[in-house]
């Protein structure tokens, strides 16, 4: 069985090294969706893979933490990303270029590590981060599956190298979620949400 949860957020951003001259030589934003898909062969105490209430909290918390938000490229000219993050409150810092494809990679290495820190109480069982789909366009997107995510041909993606800005931190329900993923604390659902 599988499920689909959808996230939708505002970004902006320079795809350096791509084909069309705008997207790699000025910043220009998209609004993005993005879709998570959990499969399991189980059915919890609710007879569902994974309840999509538990997915608004930490998962939501990821996801939206590029809304409103520059996506910087740590291999773009240092001049530039000095200047982006002295100019946007909101920033985040990739090891990989913040094309579609690299958006659904590092969401899913992120979702994917949370999930397997997560007890579940609700009779949860093998559930399992099938894909990550990001829209970038009404007509265009990228769909990553776990060898993609971690995939070398690709380039690799350490999770200690994406860098959120304060204010990001800030929104997020526990501020230091993405520290407590990167050092692999466990997190407990909560019984009621």
């Amino acid at each position: 069985m599988i499920i689909r949860k959808m996230f939708k957020f505002e970004n902006a951003h320079i795809v350096r090294g791509c084909s069309t001259i705008k997207c790699r030589s000025s910043l220009h934003g998209h609004s993005y969706r993005v879709e998570l898909l959990f499969e399991s062969n189980f059915l919890d105490n609710g007879q569902m893979v994974y309840d999509f209430g538990l997915m608004k909290q930490n998962m939501k918390d990821l996801v939206e933490s590029f809304d409103h938000a520059i996506t910087l490229w740590s291999g773009d000219d240092a001049t530039y990303l000095e200047d982006m993050k002295k100019h946007s409150d909101r920033w985040i810092s990739l090891p990989v270029s913040p094309s579609a494809e690299q958006f659904s990679r590092v969401i899913y290495l992120m979702i994917d590590k949370l999930l397997q820190l997560v007890t579940t109480l609700n009779g949860e069982r093998e559930v399992k981060l099938n894909s990550v789909i990001v829209h970038e366009t009404q007509t265009g997107y990228a769909q990553c599956f776990r060898e993609d995510a971690y995939s070398q041909q690709m380039g690799s993606i350490d999770l200690k190298d994406i860098l959120f800005s304060e204010p990001i931190k800030e929104d997020w329900h526990t501020k230091t979620l993405f520290d407590d993923i990167l050092e692999s604390k466990k997190f407990i659902n909560p019984k009621d949400v």
